[in-house]
């Protein structure tokens, strides 16, 4: 059973949610990631609904939310107050919270503002740096062919991003290192439908995935991740854009907090592995009800 509906926040705009569920778990609050990416392909996580409500919401900027015309709106700042919002809204005085990549990173900074009532966080696919990220996409860039190289260098250089040799080396990277999938799903393609020239993507990431030149180029918060308590489950694919040495970095200065790997998997493990992903998110937010 699930019902949606739209939360109107301080500044007028609104917000679409809906929450899947009944079971008696506390509540799974659902970031996705983009910036700008919608909740679409979160959806396999549903199967999370059997044992508690799973709350999914577009951030304001993309999908079902109201899209205003205002690049002032898209800070890591005015995101964290969406998220207060949002949990005050919808009553989650108490709640586990899953970020999946720009939504680990909003969560990260999140939970450095001490919200009370969080009893566990699962950080999905995620880094505590865009400046790690960034070089390690740059490192899987340079495992990929020559001619895909020297595509993305060269276009790249030159901003042309549209350029079709660069555009077939970014679906050629994406095919390695989003989703492994032959057929990638339809909640998947919703998504990518919504950052197609999402104007929150471009102000804070930029015109891809591994060029980010917004104004979350510098941001990096290892340096903090020892001041948040909570028991932290880390999930990664193994050929994930945001990649393992990304997660350990996390690990290793979370003062509670556990990594799982994902074998067969790239950047979007519940899609690729949803099963497996599935049970191992379930077992943990059972573990810290």
């Amino acid at each position: 059973m699930s019902y949606d509906g739209h939360i109107t926040l301080g500044n007028g705009y609104k917000l679409w949610y809906r929450i899947a569920g009944q079971g008696s778990g506390t509540p799974l609050l659902l970031l996705h990631g983009g910036p700008g990416a919608g909740h679409d392909y979160l959806e396999p996580l549903e199967a999370l609904s059997a044992d508690r409500p799973v709350v999914f919401f577009d951030q304001l900027g993309c999908g079902r939310s109201d899209q205003p015309d205002d690049p002032t709106l898209w800070t890591v700042e005015r995101f964290c107050d969406e998220v207060d919002e949002v949990r005050d809204a919808l009553g989650l005085t108490e709640c586990h919270v899953l970020g999946q990549s720009w939504g680990g990173w909003l969560a990260i900074e999140w939970l450095l503002r001490r919200p009370k009532g969080v009893k566990s966080a699962v950080l999905a696919s995620t880094s505590s740096s865009t400046r790690q990220f960034v070089t390690e996409a740059q490192r899987l860039i340079g495992q990929m062919s020559e001619a895909d190289r020297e595509a993305l260098r060269i276009h790249g250089a030159a901003g042309a991003y549209d350029h079709p040799d660069y555009l077939s080396a970014m679906e050629t990277f994406y095919r390695l290192h989003v989703c492994r999938l032959p057929d990638w799903p339809d909640c998947l393609n919703r998504t990518v439908a919504n950052l197609d020239g999402n104007q929150v993507y471009m102000t804070m990431n930029g015109p891809n995935e591994f060029t980010v030149i917004g104004n979350l180029k510098d941001w990096d918060r290892t340096d903090r991740l020892h001041e948040i308590d909570e028991p932290v489950l880390i999930t990664v694919g193994r050929h994930d854009e945001i990649t393992p040495v990304c997660s350990e970095t996390m690990h290793q200065r979370l003062p509670e907090s556990r990594v799982v790997i994902f074998e067969d998997s790239a950047h979007c493990a519940h899609i690729e592995e949803p099963e497996r992903y599935c049970a191992v998110v379930a077992e943990f937010l059972r573990e810290h009800d």
